[in-house]
């Protein structure tokens, strides 16, 4: 018997591979480290951005938001609006301008989480 080789099992088995299992934890970890920072300018326990559904909820929390509007993120077209919106007030909570939260809050979070981070931006929660 013929056996062909398809694109989707190399998909399939790049899926199933502890490679792609360890480059997924190295960007968790390297998101979680960037976000420790910020979460405690905010006035948040830094290591809440180790916990997978809590950093998230923290995140809406000092964007001025409650914590239950997080699980507007799970609607598949509302989530990524409703994420645009919590890098722009993230972004003007720490002072930084439109162009700094859509391309570095929302396209590119953890370099964004590492300036506001480690930069000299202080979190002062602007009424909205």
């Amino acid at each position: 018997m013929i056996q062909s080789h398809t694109p989707m099992d190399d998909a399939l088995a790049m899926i199933f591979s502890g490679t792609s299992s360890v480059i997924m934890i190295a960007i968790y970890v390297v998101f979680a480290i960037a976000a420790w920072k910020m979460f405690s300018k905010a006035g948040y326990a830094g290591i809440l951005a180790f916990i997978p559904i809590v950093n998230v909820i923290i995140l809406v929390k000092i964007a001025g938001y409650s914590g239950w509007m997080s699980l507007l993120y799970l609607i598949p077209i509302a989530g990524w609006i409703f994420a645009i919106f919590v890098a722009l007030r993230i972004g003007a909570n720490y002072g930084k301008g439109a162009g700094f939260s859509v391309f570095l809050l929302w396209l590119l979070p953890p370099i964004g989480y590492f300036i506001l981070g480690l930069g000299d931006s202080r979190y002062a929660p602007v009424r909205h």
